[in-house]
């Protein structure tokens, strides 16, 4: 098996977006209709369209195009390498399956890593990611926020769209991945500091590397959970920072972007 075939399989078993854009597609190739497709899979007729676009630019090739004029007054339709993806991913899904079920009847083998095992390949810039699960969703006319708690207890708040928490199938209980940019992370060394950023964590300070322009520094917050945050190496200075100093840790909650 190549390289690069073993590495999609192993992400795979990431179906619930994927399967509701899938199904998407499907419906869309059986009505030629956005608002009827929309309607079969259960969501709105904006994150249809949101989703479209997301996969369309996604992909090196159109998948979905808007057809004009003939006899039905237009509408819409998968392009043949829509048509395409749609078949190659039934066939990965039945194969994958398959896959599954065999590793399932060996006794010796944990299902559970697999999770483990996509967690550590996934690639991404985001200097924080981590795993935790949904405590609460509290949706608002656009926006919802998503609490997400983590290994250590620490309760993370995002506040994401109303078509991300529908698109991603978010529900209480699902295991879920933040992720925050360092840059993104503010540090004070008052632990009492009253801000209006809805994220305010406490730890440690376990290392700190001076640059000649920034300085990333690693605040422990229990559990061996690490928030780094990337500052100016002047504020880590004038802050007085060393290991082991309790500091704070304050985060947007527009900062945190939820994967599932």
């Amino acid at each position: 098996m190549s390289k690069d075939l073993s590495s999609g399989l192993i992400c795979f078993d990431k179906p619930v977006l994927l399967e509701k854009r899938i199904h998407l597609l499907q419906a869309i190739k059986e009505s030629g209709s956005i608002t009827t497709a929309a309607k079969q899979v259960g969501i709105s007729y904006k994150t249809a369209w949101g989703a479209i676009d997301t996969m369309n630019n996604l992909s090196t090739m159109p998948l979905v195009v808007r057809v004009t004029g003939g006899n039905g007054g237009g509408g819409t339709s998968l392009t043949p390498y829509g048509e395409e993806i749609v078949k190659n991913y039934d066939v990965l899904k039945h194969e994958y399956e398959r896959f599954l079920k065999t590793l399932s009847s060996m006794a010796e083998f944990n299902m559970d890593h697999i999770k483990n095992l996509q967690r550590i390949a996934m690639q991404i810039s985001a200097r924080n990611q981590f795993m935790g699960k949904i405590g609460d969703i509290k949706q608002a006319k656009v926006n919802a926020e998503v609490s997400m708690v983590l290994k250590s207890g620490v309760i993370l708040v995002s506040t994401i769209t109303n078509s991300a928490v529908e698109e991603m199938g978010l529900h209480i209980g699902d295991e879920v991945i933040g992720i925050i940019k360092a840059s993104s992370v503010l540090i004070s060394n008052d632990t009492h500091i009253a801000t209006s950023a809805r994220n305010k964590i406490l730890g440690k300070i376990s290392g700190i590397i001076l640059g000649e322009v920034n300085a990333q520094v690693s605040i422990d917050i229990g559990e061996n959970e690490m928030i780094v945050a990337t500052i100016t190496s002047e504020s880590a200075k004038s802050l007085g920072l060393e290991i082991g100093s309790s500091v704070c840790a304050i985060i947007k909650s527009s900062s945190i972007l939820i994967g599932k």
